[in-house]
């Protein structure tokens, strides 16, 4: 923190000079007024993708690139302390304080839209679970456009590869916690690291040994193989100093380059076109937390002498492409924003993984499991040992964030009627489910999304069902890993500059939503409570209760009980074709706009089956190359 105060200090006592616009070694600026008037890149956003990109096109020592981030740079132990993986998330100061609208189905519920609003966006304040989705996934993008797109797992696996720093975990805990892993899945180069905490719970593998109870799980070699199953999979940490390992960490702050620059504290107004062409960028100070935005603030407007890139995240980038002009029409005329592209996807396809709140329960974890996670809380001795060896040598339960091991299972194995739905899905009137007046193009996007996924229903190669397993012997959160309702991010038609967007899940719009995570509760509980492996457990079902069996019974419940939100946003700006809604092409660029491109999750198009956060990374990694090299040839 002393050589960050020390460089803040330095720019803001130089002489008058220091505010000439032209290009210095500093590289972080807290002001519009001390950036230079030109870069090659101008990036909108300082996040996961952002920093990603800046760090790969400044490499070469000569391509300048501005990074422009609406949060602060900050060193606060809350981003980077591992030990039960919330601490950022929980520091209120680093998340954007955004609410939906209600959610009609969800009886009214307010649901909290939660992002990262600080250098490193929300790879410093997620959870830190270090998870790719199946290949199916992957290749599911690459289809929507034709039989050889890039976009595929094949064409991903690198990039996967390049944007972590595979740490395997120590020979003791792989052993005694019986962990797996294949190297061959996995880098060695980036700056970002995928390691391992010291410590695992022996409870925690004794519950993964326990879906091996239940007919057609699997066990997976590795987390990053690209297939279903129960696996082992790492941590966004850095082993050596155990601290959440980020973009800032990885892309930032061991970056010497004078070709490399961020301004922070600052809201991008809008992108600045010529006709058609990004030119640049216009940003103001960002207003002081929990203050509207003030329309007299000084104007800073940065030409970008190749490209504009928007790295804003799934909720913020539709905002800025729509109030620069750039959206559907009827959104912006009711905004009073004048089209200057009229592109219907922008803010549609809205997805996030839905929560189910259920709640299980196991009486008697057996001695041979122990200790469990619960032990560290009501065992002094254990508890004594674990904040000694913390204190020593930063091990034990301490460097555990949120867990290391889940079951993320296809619907086959989940549901009896899996058939039966998938074919429901495919006979649906899709666009019924869409909000009154969508676009027909973005009606003929969900219905190659929800056809794929009819596939995906009946086969095993599409994760749809998570629980994590911590070790203790409580749990039941469980997430949907492909919703099939679409929301939408809009600017506020009222006050479309200085307000944030309304954010609508319209959570459970399909009623099949609503069916397939009714079958997610059975399934669990058939591991807790109908298990040959947990049958002297003491499994018991708290919550919906053993009453709650109906479609319609579980159906009440999740309308009371469901989190729309994991904080995944994604799919706004999607990356498929024109004619089904798309935003932006398989070379990441705006339809109609030039020089301009979009990186982060809003051009997912459909959801990864798994947290966002490396499946992020790998678009950033693929984007720079992109850029850099044009598209590959396949």
């Amino acid at each position: 923190m002393a050589r960050l105060s020390s460089l803040f200090v330095a720019i803001l006592t130089l002489t008058p000079t220091a505010y000439s616009r032209h290009l210095r070694a500093s590289k972080v600026f807290l002001d519009g007024r001390q950036v230079q008037n030109e870069y090659d890149y101008v990036i909108i956003g300082g996040g996961t993708a952002g920093l990603t990109v800046a760090d790969r096109l400044t490499e070469d020592g000569k391509t300048t690139v501005l990074v422009i981030e609406y949060g602060v740079l900050s060193e606060a132990a809350s981003l980077t302390t591992v030990a039960g993986g919330f601490s950022g998330m929980s520091d209120s100061q680093f998340m954007y304080d955004i609410r939906s609208v209600p959610q009609v189905n969800l009886r009214n519920r307010v649901i909290s839209v939660l992002a990262g609003k600080v250098v490193g966006g929300s790879s410093a304040v997620n959870a830190m679970m270090t998870i790719r989705g199946t290949a199916e996934d992957y290749d599911r993008w690459g289809a929507f456009f034709r039989k050889n797109s890039h976009w595929t797992w094949e064409g991903l696996l690198p990039y996967f590869k390049k944007a972590l720093n595979f740490v395997p975990p120590n020979a003791d805990i792989t052993r005694t916690a019986n962990i797996t892993y294949d190297t061959s899945f996995w880098g060695n180069t980036s700056g970002v690291y995928a390691g391992w905490p010291s410590y695992q719970f022996p409870a925690t593998t004794a519950q993964m040994e326990a879906f091996k109870g239940l007919p057609g799980v699997e066990i997976a070699s590795d987390s990053g193989s690209g297939v279903p199953g129960v696996y082992w999979y790492p941590t966004f940490m850095d082993p050596k100093t155990v601290l959440r390992s980020f973009s800032k960490t990885g892309h930032y702050d061991n970056v010497k380059r004078a070709n490399y620059h961020l301004v922070t504290q600052s809201k991008v107004t809008k992108i600045v076109l010529d006709g058609t062409t990004a030119t640049g960028v216009s940003f103001v100070p960002a207003p002081a937390r929990g203050q509207p935005g003030n329309t007299a603030a000084p104007v800073t407007t940065v030409t970008a002498r190749k490209e504009v890139i928007l790295a804003a995240g799934g909720v913020h980038s539709p905002q800025v492409l729509q109030v620069s002009g750039i959206g559907p029409k009827k959104v912006l005329s009711a905004a009073g924003i004048d089209t200057i592209v009229d592109l219907p996807g922008v803010g549609q396809n809205f997805q996030d993984h839905g929560m189910i709140s259920a709640s299980f329960q196991f009486a008697r974890i057996p001695q041979s499991a122990r200790p469990s996670s619960d032990d560290l809380r009501t065992n002094r001795t254990l508890s004594t040992w674990s904040s000694q060896v913390w204190a020593a040598n930063r091990t034990g339960p301490n460097s555990i964030a949120t867990g290391n091991s889940a079951a993320w299972l296809s619907f086959p194995v989940i549901s009896p009627r899996s058939a039966k739905l998938s074919a429901d899905l495919a006979a649906q009137n899709h666009a019924a489910y869409l909000p009154t007046g969508s676009d027909p193009t973005v009606a003929a996007g969900y219905r190659a999304q929800m056809l794929s996924y009819a596939s995906a229903l009946s086969n095993n190669n599409t994760a749809f069902y998570n629980l994590v397993l911590q070790g203790g012997s409580a749990s039941g959160l469980l997430v949907d890993l492909h919703p099939l309702s679409r929301g939408t991010v809009n600017v506020n038609p009222a006050n479309p500059h200085n307000t944030e967007p309304q954010v609508d899940y319209r959570a459970l719009a399909n009623p099949l939503d609503a069916t397939i995570m009714g079958d997610i509760v059975r399934f669990t509980r058939k591991y807790y409570l109908d298990n040959p492996k947990t049958k002297d457990w003491g499994g018991r079902e708290v919550s919906p209760g053993a009453s709650v069996t109906t479609d319609e019974q579980l159906a009440t419940f999740l309308s009371s009980s469901l989190s729309p939100s994991v904080y995944h946003p994604a799919g706004t700006c999607a990356m498929m074709p024109l004619e089904l809604g798309g935003v932006v092409d398989e070379e990441l660029k705006v339809y109609g706009v030039k020089n301009l491109r979009v990186v982060d999750a809003s051009v997912i198009p459909t959801l990864p089956g798994a947290n966002t956060c490396q499946t992020v990374y790998a678009i950033a990694e693929k984007a720079a190359d992109l850029i850099r090299y044009g598209a590959p040839k396949v």
